[in-house]
């Protein structure tokens, strides 16, 4: 399902349809107390769901619906409503898992969602408080949807091994295997029941819950939204899912970069869109008739994934590149939380005034070296050549090393050749990591299929 924009014959004239359809159809939305499921759009905007709560997500072009598996006796009670992130892994110099978390602690970022299990970034994550998704991956899952002792080993390895060290609160079974890999369908559900057993005589199924990411192609007429419906052939499947789930919504973003034929696929909208949807989150604004309800979102994505196959805007998600530099600058005043460096509070890493020459040749050279900072813009002919001499090149290498580490206290001393300040060292065409100069204009998008969701889950439990 994509949202296309009406292409405008004058800018306010598109923005006052957007939201038109904003209005109408958040204000349609019901609001679920027996299923937990997350959505997640296969174009630009991405969004979910859970319980009271309300959240926007992303996850590659393609519509995706969390569902969480909790025990009926469960209480999930209400919290205040936060922002996370997705992180993906398909970059070229994905950043090791202690760079990850150095950034995530540097941005406050407390929720995160994983593509898989990863040992090392568990372990990275261990004693940080993170709340932390982890993903069973599609490959793993004929196994563990046979098998009850599979099941219970990938939880002993997986969760069990790590939590409660690392804050693990979720795991996602699979995803799309509906339509990616049809023949996994029938072993879905035991899957899903199997993890949930296994955290069951783990003593964890209070504190961890489980789900699994659909595609949209199973919903059918999915607009208008009071009309929409899921695909009836897949409702053995489905049926027994929602017997026993409650709610909830985890992916929400706005690709910054796109091919031609993507023309919405901007800077500013991505920096309109994901700060209007963390505003709107962070004030409990709700929607129209659910006022005051908390909507907790995972913002798609933390990085972005150079190697990721499709259109050019498949690869441009992130907040952040892999040097821990923000892609574009997102605007949180109030919230207590900054997802990208704003212009208050900035600070850059620099040469210190009368430090050694040869000390500082000698951190430059480490910087590009072990410290793997990109250091191709001071190359000759390249935007940071020049001034062409050592300090001014070790400034960039230091900043980026800074930035790249999330800006965590002592990395920026360099063997006390380098100090922070709040003076943005840009230059010319030369910008620095963190450097502040893009800001976003006003539009709002809305992804129709989030009431087309809803609507489909109560048609299917209605019909069961």
């Amino acid at each position: 399902m994509k949202v296309v924009l009406t292409k405008p014959k004058k800018p306010a004239t598109a923005i006052q349809e957007s939201n038109k359809k904003l209005h109408w159809a958040l204000g349609d939305l019901p609001i679920l107390s027996s299923t937990l499921f997350l959505i997640t759009a296969k174009t630009f905007p991405r969004c979910r769901f859970s319980g009271a709560f309300f959240f926007l997500i992303e996850e590659s072009m393609a519509v995706l619906i969390l569902l969480f598996l909790l025990a009926a006796s469960v209480v999930v009670a209400d919290e205040d409503a936060f922002i996370g992130v997705n992180i993906g892994t398909d970059l070229s110099d994905m950043p090791h898992p202690t760079q990850v978390v150095a950034l995530l602690k540097a941005q406050q970022i407390r929720h995160i969602r994983l593509y898989d299990a990863d040992r090392a970034m568990l372990l990275a994550l261990a004693n940080t408080g993170i709340q932390v998704m982890i993903s069973v991956p599609n490959e793993q899952l004929l196994g563990i949807g046979q098998s009850n002792s599979t099941a219970a080993n990938w939880v002993s390895h997986n969760v069990v091994a790590h939590y409660p060290v690392t804050n693990i609160t979720a795991i996602s079974v699979g995803s799309e295997v509906l339509t990616t890999i049809p023949n996994a369908a029938t072993v879905l559900v035991n899957a899903l029941k199997f993890i949930h057993s296994a955290l069951v005589a783990s003593n964890l199924d209070r504190q961890i819950k489980v789900s699994t990411p659909l595609s949209s192609s199973i919903i059918l007429d999915s607009f208008p939204p009071s009309q929409a419906f899921f695909n009836r052939s897949w409702n053995p499947v489905l049926v027994p899912m929602l017997n026993f789930l409650q709610s909830t919504v985890t992916e929400s973003g706005w690709p910054s970069k796109g091919d031609a034929n993507e023309p919405d696929a901007t800077l500013e909208n991505a920096n309109t869109y994901n700060s209007n949807l963390i505003r709107h989150v962070l004030n409990k604004t709700g929607t129209p008739k659910h006022p005051g309800i908390a909507v907790s979102t995972y913002i798609y994505e933390l990085y972005n994934e150079d190697t990721k196959a499709g259109p050019v805007s498949e690869k441009n998600w992130g907040l952040f590149d892999a040097n821990g530099s923000p892609i574009y600058i997102l605007h949180l005043t109030g919230s207590g939380l900054v997802l990208a460096n704003d212009t208050t509070n900035q600070t850059y890493c620099a040469v210190k005034n009368g430090a050694d020459p040869k000390m500082v040749q000698a951190a430059l050279d480490w910087a590009c070296g072990a410290g793997k900072v990109d250091c191709t813009p001071l190359s000759q002919g390249q935007s940071c050549y020049e001034p062409d001499n050592v300090l001014a090149h070790a400034t960039y290498a230091f900043d980026s090393y800074y930035h790249q580490m999330g800006k965590a206290p002592g990395t920026c001393d360099f063997k006390g050749v380098a100090a922070i300040t709040t003076t943005d060292p840009s230059h010319g065409t030369c910008i620095f990591p963190g450097s502040v100069g893009k800001n976003g204009s006003l539009m709002v998008v809305l992804l129709e299929s989030i009431a087309a969701f809803i609507q489909s889950f109560e048609n299917v439990l209605g019909g069961a």
